[in-house]
Formats: structure tokens, C-alpha cells, sequence
């Protein structure tokens, strides 16, 4: 079995990693925020994936050019990122936010069922 997982990590199929719950450490609100652009999205894509808060930045295809998993402190901390850091990126048209009141499920079991 150790072999077969040193392997599945020297391919790069695998990683193993700690998760944290957000709310534990200090993270008390987390929203997932859809964003319509104008121009160039992988550009803005690449603008969120710098910014520490955002967990998962993903392009998709349907109501949202962007869908942004949002990780803040509070809701101070939520808005000073929604309103004065992705509004101001170039090419975010417009925003709309989704808070997590309370989060039912969350796995990491991608492909081994």
C-alpha cells in the first residue's frame, strides 16, 4: 500500500494535505461569488487567484463567466474584498454574492468511489 501511494504522489495524482476548518481558525464568513466580465476572463481569473481569500476561482460556462469561493474574517472583511478589491480588477462587469449561512457537506473524495 505504501508503495502504491508513494507512487500516485511521484506522479502527481495524489497530494496529501490538511484541511482546516475556516470557522475554527478564525474565518467566520465564506460566500461564493459569481462574476460576469467583460473581455478577457482568464486575465480576471488570474487576478483572483492571487488574492488570499479566494479559495477556488473556476471559469464556467452558463449565468457566471467566474464562480469564487470567498474565505473573510467577517463581513467587514467580506465587503472590503467584494467591493474595493474584485470590483476594481479590470473587466469585472458586475458581482453577485451567495453567503454561506451554514455549510451541510464538504468531501474530498474525487475518484474513489
Amino acid at each position: 500500500m505504501r508503495q502504491r501511494v508513494q507512487k500516485l504522489l511521484d506522479q502527481g495524482v495524489m497530494q496529501i494535505v490538511a484541511v482546516t476548518d475556516p470557522l475554527t481558525v478564525g474565518f467566520r464568513r465564506q460566500a461564493m461569488v459569481g462574476i460576469h466580465v467583460e473581455g478577457d476572463v482568464e486575465s480576471v481569473a488570474d487576478a483572483l487567484t492571487s488574492m488570499a481569500e479566494c479559495e477556488y476561482v473556476v471559469m464556467t460556462a452558463g449565468s457566471f463567466d467566474l464562480m469564487v469561493e470567498i474565505v473573510c474574517e467577517d463581513d467587514d472583511h467580506l465587503l472590503e474584498v467584494i467591493n474595493r478589491r474584485i470590483r476594481a480588477i479590470p473587466g469585472v462587469r458586475s458581482t453577485e454574492s451567495f453567503v454561506y449561512l451554514k455549510l451541510k457537506k464538504q468531501t474530498y473524495m474525487w475518484g474513489t468511489r
